[in-house]
């Protein structure tokens, strides 16, 4: 028997309300905003994520799914969003847009191989928000508290704003440094990654997740004491600005996030529960990507965040939901010469605006009216040989148990009076 392959879950309709409220939570608030829907391929060329998200991290080294397509050309499934809205900002001239240009797109699926565990797919899906086209801090301070609020608006409490700043390519450079000698002592210490990540890219080693690593982490040098002046001001503006929209958020030196395109704000919102899959999304400033794109230099900020991840700990919250409206009536016939009348009455119903299932054929009465019982059904509507020469149907209410005869052009204003046939 055929399963879903390891990494991959089916989004099952009791889930789907969830679902659908984040997707409608993230929409309505995205559109408050003032950003416009944008969707791109789920496989762009290979090329656009080893430029980007950066040839030395664990995305493109561990876990990208790539292959060749028939023409040789090397494609690679999405495993990050910002890219591809990045290369699609170049691709359609979006530069002579009104800027910032403010695009978002919602369950776009994803894909990263990894161990899989709770709220972490191999396939999965994001929430993603990009602004492109204003370096200023209060563009980064809108796309914080954007996400602040949608994960307030689906239902989640007591989260954490976590806040850093990286600093850019002036004063990178010197902040690198300082990392390196203060770990290279370290390093005989350090795990297998870190070791690799001492010479490749440094900065990593902040994020590193193994409890042996994790205390050198804490009293490393940080990338606040080393920012420029011009760094600085964009910090201090972007903390004046959250404080003004009284945003509350915890500055940690070791958030660098895990892609190299990230310049000054990074940030994440994280849970009550800890733990290595615990945050919630997370994103922050991309002043160089598009010119490492080959676009003229562009800055940009933006925020991904896994539905999975946000359903889960919906869940862990006790985040109630209306559930679907259950269907409102079964039709149920008895006799061969009632079915096709039965028919056309379920499709008249439905094209009236109503929720209504044609019970199942070759099934008792009885039968049939427990299948309107466990579909939850407000009403039966049954037709006989008696119902079809009289031009009426039987109507039951399920909830009273009452009985009555109705003529079958009434039959929707009876059960929904607002709709006419």
């Amino acid at each position: 028997m055929f399963k879903t392959p390891r990494g991959t879950v089916d989004i099952l309709p009791d889930d789907q309300p969830y679902w659908r409220h984040v997707e409608a939570q993230a929409t309505e608030l995205c559109e408050r905003f003032g950003y416009r829907r944008i969707d791109t391929p789920i496989f762009e060329e290979s090329g656009l994520f080893v430029r980007s998200v950066g040839e030395a991290t664990d995305v493109v080294e561990k876990e990208t799914y790539s292959f060749s397509d028939r023409s040789g050309d090397s494609m690679t499934l999405r495993p990050e969003a910002t890219a591809g809205v990045c290369r699609a900002y170049l691709q359609h001239g979006m530069h002579v847009l009104p800027q910032p240009v403010r695009l978002y797109s919602v369950s776009a699926p994803m894909f990263r191989y990894d161990r899989p565990q709770a709220g972490r797919q191999r396939q999965f899906h994001h929430v993603n928000v990009e602004a492109i086209g204003d370096p200023d801090a209060s563009v980064d301070s809108e796309v914080v508290e954007l996400a602040w609020r949608f994960f307030a608006g689906v239902g989640l409490r007591n989260l954490t704003l976590v806040l850093n700043s990286i600093g850019d390519q002036a004063c990178r450079p010197g902040y690198l440094e300082a990392l390196r000698r203060y770990y290279e002592p370290l390093v005989p210490g350090l795990c297998a990654d870190c070791k690799r990540r001492f010479h490749e890219n440094p900065l990593r080693l902040l994020d590193c997740k193994k409890e042996s690593c994790q205390p050198h982490a804490r009293e490393a040098p940080r990338s606040l004491d080393h920012l420029c002046e011009a760094c600085r001001a964009h910090w201090d503006e972007l903390t004046a600005s959250l404080d003004l929209v009284a945003l509350p958020y915890t500055v940690d030196h070791r958030l660098v996030r895990g892609l190299d395109y990230y310049t000054r704000t990074v940030f994440e919102v994280l849970p009550p529960a800890e733990g290595a899959q615990s945050t919630l999304g997370g994103g922050g400033r991309y002043d160089g990507l598009i010119e490492q794109l080959e676009g003229r230099p562009t800055p940009g900020v933006g925020f991904a965040c896994g539905v999975e991840r946000i359903i889960l700990n919906m869940k862990r919250q006790g985040v109630t939901l209306a559930q679907q409206a259950p269907v409102k009536a079964v039709v149920a016939y008895v006799g061969g010469a009632a079915k096709g009348p039965a028919l056309k009455l379920a499709s008249d119903l439905r094209a009236a605006g109503l929720s209504v299932v044609l019970a199942p054929a070759g099934k008792s009465l009885k039968a049939q009216m427990r299948f309107a019982g466990a579909l939850q059904a407000s009403y039966v509507l049954i037709m006989g040989d008696d119902e079809v020469r009289d031009g009426t149907v039987t109507l039951k209410e399920m909830a009273g148990g009452e009985q009555r005869q109705v003529p079958v052009a009434d039959a929707a204003t009876t059960l929904e009076p607002r709709w006419v046939l």
